[in-house]
Formats: C-alpha cells, structure tokens, sequence
C-alpha cells in the first residue's frame, strides 16, 4: 500500500508542470493566458485541468493585455485566477499590474524568463525581468516578486504566491527562467489538504454597512465578490476608502501609504530565503533561479578545496529581502552574486553593503547557464 501512494504522489515532471499542480492544490480556478515561449506549457497544462475542477474556467485570450485584464476581472468576482507569459508578453502585462495594484485585485502572474530584449531568445534562459517585475508599471507601488530553483519549488511557490496574493490583496510575480521551467526531475505532489492555503479574507458585516477601502491593522480591507451583494466601485483612479475618485491630498496620501503598509508590516511572512552552510561561512553567493542549484554545487566544491563557502538563496526578490543578504555582507569578506543578466540582483546586494565585504559578479547573457565552475572561481580565490 505504501509504495501505491508513493507512485500516485511522485511524477517525474517539468517546472512548468509542477506550476499547474501547485496553482490547483493552491484553489486556482480561472485561467487566462496566450501561449508564449518558455511558459505555454503552464497554459497547456492549465487548459487539460482546469475544466475537470469545479467552476473551472480556462480561457486562451487574444493577447497578454488581455489575459490579464481578464485574470483581474476573475479575481474580483471571487476567483482565485492566475496567467503566465514570458518577458514579451510581461512587457505587455505592466499597465494592467499597476491596475492590479490600486484596486488591490488578488492575481498571480508567471514570467518564465528568457532573453532579451524585445524578441530575445525565446528558447533560452535568462534572469533579465527581475527589475522590471519590481519597476516596471508606472507610479509608486509595492510588489511581491518571488522566484525558484527547482521543479518542488515551482509547485511550492506558485501555493506561496497564491497565499501572499489572498492575504494582501495584491498582485504577485512568480519569475522563473527557461532553465527551471523545462527542467524534468521527481515532483511530490502533496495530498489535498496537507499544505496551507490562505483564502481571502470577506466581509463579516451586512451589505450596508460595508465600507470597501476602510484602514485597518493589517491595512488589508475585507474582498466581497462582485455580484454577492455587496456594491462597491472598482477604478484605478486613486479612490477614497468608499472607492470613489478623489483629488483630495489626505485621502491619497492615506490611500498610497495603505497600499504600502500592507506589504511593509509583514517582511518577516513575505521575504523567503535558505541558507546553506553559512554557518562558519567566510565567502558567500547570493543566488536565485536556476542559478542558486550551480552555486549549491560551486559552495559544495569550494569546500573541498579548503574555503569556507556558503550559500543564500533568495526566493523572495521583492520586498528585497535586505536583514538576511546584510547578515551575510556583515560575516563575509567576499560575497558572489551570480546572475543571468548584466547585475540586476546585485545592484541590490551592492545597495544594501554597509561594510568592508566585496560584492563580485559573474555574469552571462548569452543564452548560457552559469556553470559552478564559474562561481567556484571567485569563491576560492575570495
């Protein structure tokens, strides 16, 4: 019986695989995307699943403007909805992500990253989105930006993005690149039931008393389904707490500090790292994506020959996950940040060094891994 179950929860699957399964046991039920090289087989797995779940909805749209925009309207009539794309069709996502950011609309967006710029090489990996997931709409607004390494993570994360994007009312960014996305190795799938799934949060209070934007201690207003009884106006205008426009200087400086402080109160939750043999650490690497499993074996083959090597993996990029990349800087002489971009990622270590530790890169943007031979070298060399 035992090795029964072991079979049914183990399949031999692709990060992007592993994205399907995870935004199922996460509660997805809408989907809307447009294929685009390396993310299709997230919607090609979500269109084979999503109408065998309940009220699953799967809809291929006619672009990524689209997709999104009607992701957001799912999500605001009580779905828990999702897209993918790649750097492209993200492009095309960023006016719809600052939407999703002032009418606080739950949505969790895929980027499997590829290189560029415009049409790049679609079948080749590259980290070159990571700033643009934090910047790229237009205004002043926080961001969640996650990321993972391994085909486990991809289904682990895209459940994390689920949750954060319930909790606080907001959109989340998964970044994967085409490395992680299309590598194939053993996936568990959890039984239902055995993760933590974070539903939004509704009003307890009757239909006529509902304030839509009211302030509260966690600055995470209640989210009604529109067309469940409770009325409230959607626009991205800045909007008072009744969500109609307003000119009105308090109550947008009110409105874009909430906005804010919904993400900054809760870094502890949101802000997701490993560490990896830091303990007696002396060099370090920082790394994200596919790159964090080459510096796993780089710190491992630095060890070897004598350095004391180290590893933080960052899962969370955005809200920059600056105590535990400080902590690092502050017990290493030497810290390597490996990217598959010309620094994006490390602009941010080098931002955050209050103290003597040198911050290296190794950097490739030719459609190329980064081998650990490549971190092995500033590792030992310190």
């Amino acid at each position: 019986m035992a090795s029964k179950k072991r079979a049914r929860n183990e399949i031999f699957a692709q990060g992007n695989d592993a994205v399907v399964e995870g935004a199922l046991l996460a509660g997805c039920t809408f989907f809307a995307g447009y294929p685009i090289t390396p993310s299709t087989e997230i919607a090609e797995g979500m269109a084979a699943r999503l109408p065998l779940v309940p009220e699953g909805v799967f809809i291929q749209m006619e672009d990524e403007i689209a997709s999104l925009g009607a992701a957001i309207g799912a999500s605001l009539a009580g779905r828990k909805a999702m897209t993918a794309t790649s750097g492209p069709g993200f492009s095309l996502m960023q006016e719809h992500i600052g939407y999703a950011c002032m009418v606080e609309a739950p949505v969790v967006i895929v980027n499997v990253m590829r290189g560029g710029p415009s049409t790049g090489l679609p079948t080749s990996p590259a980290q070159g989105d990571v700033q643009q997931a934090r910047w790229g709409t237009h205004g002043d607004h926080p961001i969640i930006v996650l990321s993972a390494s391994n085909v486990q993570e991809c289904l682990e994360m895209t459940v994390v993005a689920f949750n954060f994007a319930e909790k606080y009312r907001t959109p989340v960014i998964l970044l994967l690149d085409e490395v992680t996305a299309h590598t194939r190795e053993r996936l568990t799938v959890p039984e239902s039931g055995a993760l933590e799934i974070f539903n939004r949060v509704t009003p307890s209070m009757p239909p006529e008393w509902f304030v839509p934007y009211e302030d509260g201690l966690r600055g995470v207003p209640p989210m009604p389904a529109i067309g469940s009884g409770y009325r409230y106006h959607v626009t991205g205008l800045t909007h008072d707490k009744n969500g109609f426009p307003t000119s009105r200087p308090e109550e947008i400086q009110a409105l874009i500090l909430r906005l804010f402080r919904k993400i900054d109160q809760f870094f502890y939750d949101i802000q997701i790292t490993e560490g990896y043999a830091l303990e007696d650490a002396e060099v370090a690497v920082v790394a994200y994506g596919s790159v964090a499993r080459s510096a796993r074996l780089a710190v491992d083959l630095a060890r070897q020959q004598g350095a004391r090597a180290g590893l933080l993996h960052l899962k969370t990029l955005f809200p920059f996950p600056r105590p535990a990349v400080e902590e690092v800087l502050r017990r290493c002489h030497t810290v390597v940040v490996p990217e598959m971009n010309m620094g994006q990622i490390s602009r941010e270590v080098k931002r955050v060094n209050a103290g003597p530790a040198k911050v290296r890169t190794v950097n490739r943007i030719d459609g190329q891994i980064i081998t650990p031979q490549e971190i092995l070298k500033p590792l030992v060399r310190g």
